[in-house]
């Protein structure tokens, strides 16, 4: 409503000019003043600058203001954001070196780990190789102690019955294993010490 009353005005207020040069008929000379259309022209210039005013003027430049403060409002919220992006690029870079530096200190503990585990493999086998070694030993000991006795058992077996043979004599069984026994007794056995 309140354009087409603006744009009624406006035809009318351009329609003044005409209708007064209308009156004059005749035919204007472009260089000579004009009363009458100056006063017009200065008439409608009034109104129409007045109609300006009070009608387009203030919304105008509401909207001119609203849109400098949209403007610096924007421009504000872009120099809050840009400050929070360096922030959060300053924290980043921090997490960054800080995830870096764990990294490297768990890679140190975990190598040190390693070897610890290494190490403590290694020591059990070298207990555990001792262990079957000195296991080894003695069973070779028992078991040339066994084959030392059952070689003088049968020594002795074989000694009585040559010498049962030899002397042709019947002397007590009993007897002639213990003097047999005890004489290989005082030997020293081949590649002992004692």
């Amino acid at each position: 409503m309140r354009m087409s009353l603006f744009g009624t005005l406006l035809t009318f207020v351009a329609a003044l000019p005409a209708a007064a040069q209308e009156a004059h008929a005749e035919p204007p000379k472009l260089l000579t003043a004009n009363g009458g259309l100056m006063f017009w022209t200065f008439l409608i210039f009034v109104i129409v600058l007045f109609v300006l005013t009070k009608f387009a003027y203030k919304p105008i430049t509401r909207a001119v203001e609203a849109r400098e403060k949209a403007l610096e409002d924007a421009i504000e919220g872009a120099k809050r954001d840009r400050e929070e992006a360096a922030r959060l690029l300053e924290e980043h870079r921090r997490l960054v070196a800080q995830a870096h530096a764990d990294a490297q200190r768990f890679i140190v503990a975990g190598r040190a780990a390693g070897e610890k585990v290494r190490a403590e493999v290694i020591e059990h086998a070298h207990k555990e190789q001792q262990q079957i070694l000195e296991r080894a030993q003695r069973e070779i000991q028992t078991e040339r102690d066994k084959a030392i006795v059952e070689l003088r058992r049968e020594a002795v077996n074989l000694a009585i019955r040559g010498a049962s043979k030899a002397i042709e004599k019947n002397l007590d069984d009993e007897t002639n294993r213990h003097l047999v026994e005890s004489f290989l007794a005082s030997i020293q056995p081949i590649g002992s010490g004692r």
